[in-house]
This record gives structure tokens, C-alpha cells and sequence, in this order.
């Protein structure tokens, strides 16, 4: 689990030091009310989970555009929803408000 509370202090990291610093394991309890409130985004286990979050805090939208289209990131449906309940399925998450982007675990 992260902390997902922001400091003053957090000004002075890179914007790599503070994907780092609000990324983490977590499971699918922990992202339910993200994907309830539609922030979260699903990151296919092909892409890097830091470099989509780099791509994201550098808002380089026609990054994002691509792998929208091509499918490595998707809004997931509540059909994922379910599976990864059922599944009790752990993610590698990384918090980029005011998305928190998801990748499952290797089993």
C-alpha cells in the first residue's frame, strides 16, 4: 500500500521521484472507489507502468492517444470489475491525479 496524501514537500522531488513515491502494490479493494468514480486507468502488463505515468504528468496527450487506441491503457467496465474481485487480483498502482493507473501482478 502508498500513501496517497500529498506535503509541502513533495515540490522539491522530480517528476520520476514522485511517480515513485505514490506508486505500490496494491488489490483490487484499494482501487474499487477509483474505479467507482471512473479515475482509474488500466495499463496493459506490455507497457511500463512509469513511463504511461510519465506520460501522463508530462500531459503528452498524443501518447496517451495511441495506447487509448491500441488498447495497452483502457477505462475498465464493470466486467473487469468483477473478474478482479473474483480473481482477488493484486496491482502494481501508481497515483497521477487525478487518475491512479493500474497494472495487475504476475501470478
Amino acid at each position: 500500500m502508498f500513501n496517497d496524501d500529498f506535503s509541502p514537500a513533495e515540490d522539491t522531488l522530480s517528476p520520476s521521484e514522485k511517480l515513485e513515491k505514490y506508486s505500490g502494490e496494491v488489490d483490487w479493494s484499494y482501487l474499487r472507489p477509483h474505479f467507482e468514480a471512473g479515475n482509474m486507468i488500466y495499463v496493459d502488463p506490455c507497457l511500463d507502468l512509469k513511463i504511461a505515468g510519465i506520460a501522463f504528468t508530462e500531459d503528452d496527450q498524443a501518447q496517451v492517444q495511441k495506447w487509448l487506441k491500441c488498447g495497452d491503457l483502457v477505462q475498465p467496465c464493470e466486467l473487469h470489475a468483477e473478474h478482479w474481485q473474483k480473481e482477488k487480483t493484486q496491482f502494481k498502482a501508481m497515483i497521477v491525479r487525478p487518475f491512479i493507473l493500474a497494472q495487475p501482478l504476475e501470478k
